[in-house]
């Protein structure tokens, strides 16, 4: 699978991202800096990393949402391209309104960084396929503003229409009704707080972020 990871000035997951996708696709994915205006040919997924890009001014990711890539990054999902936001990542793909919502600071204000126990609430999506609804999966955090918000009735759209992709076992930054992920309504967009790049090998303490990368080669091949 032909990959490209959207590097920011201030992004400190790009490397970890990139090397997880190469563990499971067996290809390296292309750097891509954010002052680019256009994307490769032929990519089967962009993949936005986690950091404080622009240094978290003004709101996190509001500054990288308007970087020249991301125009090309928006245009890709429209046409179907998959397309994966972590934790900075993720607040960029709502400041673009590619997802509904916002990511606010942490409830007690905290910067929390710690494994945390994640529930699957859909299968569905081409990035959940590789789980089982239900199941419980440990992922880490690493993240002041998670603290996902939406109003009531996007809430209860998005939960109808089956687009929270996971919840907080354990609700650690406030977020309303524990969401950890949501997909877009067409399901080729993905974010979420937790880092299942930081998961993907025995090493790192277990593997459980491994199977959202290899069910979305498989969902791609």
């Amino acid at each position: 699978m032909k990959a490209a990871v959207i590097v920011f000035p201030g992004s400190n997951c790009d490397r970890d991202l990139a090397v997880a996708i190469e563990r499971v696709t067996g290809v390296r994915p292309q750097m891509v800096w954010h002052g680019e205006s256009t994307l490769p040919d032929g990519l089967g997924l962009i993949a936005l990393p986690g950091g404080f890009s622009y240094g978290d001014y003004l709101r996190c990711g509001a500054i990288a949402a308007r970087s020249p890539v991301v125009r090309a990054v928006i245009d890709a999902a429209a046409r179907g391209t998959p397309v994966i936001g972590i934790c900075n990542g993720f607040q960029i793909l709502t400041e673009t309104g590619l997802l509904p919502g916002a990511l606010m600071r942490n409830d007690g204000l905290d910067f929390v960084c710690r494994d945390v126990a994640l529930t699957v609430e859909s299968d569905r999506s081409i990035f959940t396929r590789g789980y089982a609804a239900g199941e419980t999966l440990t992922i880490p955090v690493a993240h002041h503003d998670g603290n996902y918000f939406a109003d009531a009735d996007t809430l209860d759209r998005i939960e109808g229409e089956g687009q929270v992709a996971f919840r907080y076992a354990g609700n650690v930054n406030g977020s309303a009704r524990g969401i950890a992920g949501v997909v877009n309504a067409a399901g080729n967009v993905l974010g979420m707080m937790p880092h299942p790049e930081r998961r993907i090998e025995p090493a790192h303490g277990g593997d459980d972020g491994r199977r959202l990368f290899e069910g979305l080669v498989e969902a791609v091949a």
